[in-house]
Formats: C-alpha cells, sequence, structure tokens
C-alpha cells in the first residue's frame, strides 16, 4: 500500500475542493430551475394568448361577431339584447330566438360569438335591430 502524507495545507485544500465544487454544482441547479419556472409560466401564457388570437381569426373568418349579452329591464329595451362592438361603433341586436335554442347562454356580461341573419321586420324595441340567431357559442 502507498500511503501519502500531505501537509496542512495540502489538507484545507482536498477539503475545500470536496466542499467547493457539490456546492457550487448545488447552486447551479438551484438557480437555472428556478430561472425555467418563470420562462415555463411566460411561455404558457404566451401559448394562451396566440391560441385564443388564432381562435378569433378563425371565428371571424367563419363570420361569427364578437358580442356581450346585455340584459336590460328599462321601458323601451328588449329584454335581451347582444352588444357588438367593432371598428366602427358599437350596435345592439335583438336576439328573437334566444330563448328557444340558447337559454343557457342568457346572463348579463357574458362574451358569446355569434353569427346571426337579419330579419325584415318591425323593431321589437328602440335601440336594438332584430335577427334570428344562426349559433352562438360561448367565448
Amino acid at each position: 500500500m502507498l500511503f501519502v502524507t500531505l501537509s496542512h495545507k495540502s489538507k484545507k485544500k482536498a477539503i475545500m475542493k470536496f466542499l467547493i465544487i457539490p456546492f457550487a454544482s448545488l447552486s447551479l441547479i438551484i438557480f437555472s430551475c428556478c430561472g425555467t419556472k418563470n420562462t415555463t409560466k411566460e411561455t404558457v401564457n404566451e401559448t394562451k394568448t396566440n391560441a385564443q388570437s388564432m381562435n378569433s381569426k378563425k371565428m371571424i373568418a367563419d363570420n361569427y361577431w364578437e358580442g356581450t349579452i346585455v340584459l336590460s329591464k328599462k321601458e323601451g329595451d328588449c329584454p335581451v339584447m347582444i352588444k357588438i362592438d367593432n371598428k366602427e361603433g358599437s350596435y345592439f341586436l335583438d336576439p328573437i330566438n334566444i330563448s328557444e335554442k340558447y337559454g343557457s347562454y342568457v346572463s348579463d356580461g357574458k362574451k358569446v360569438w355569434v353569427k346571426y341573419a337579419g330579419l325584415r321586420m318591425m323593431n321589437r324595441c328602440d335601440k336594438a335591430s332584430p335577427v334570428n340567431i344562426i349559433d352562438l357559442k360561448s367565448k
């Protein structure tokens, strides 16, 4: 057997190397993991935003309009309206068949995608135009 005798300084250096290398490696792993969590959260949020944007483009291409359900009890207003906001401004629709097929969607402030056809009939209320809902989807 070969025994190596180390001086006091050499023993300190060996112990320091033995402690510093694992500690430095562990620190590097911990800090890199923490950075990855934040990046992953940001990436997930960015992916959700991109998916919503792609969904919006698809819905618009399929002739859907983005709207908000509005409930009113004012005299002269329709009880249920859909407010459409676009570049030119906003306008209200009077969905005459909303309770037949889409009663579950009727809640004030609910965001929806609506596909509709205008109707050639007299307005039932002051500020909304009568329409037939072709399709209604939750946003």
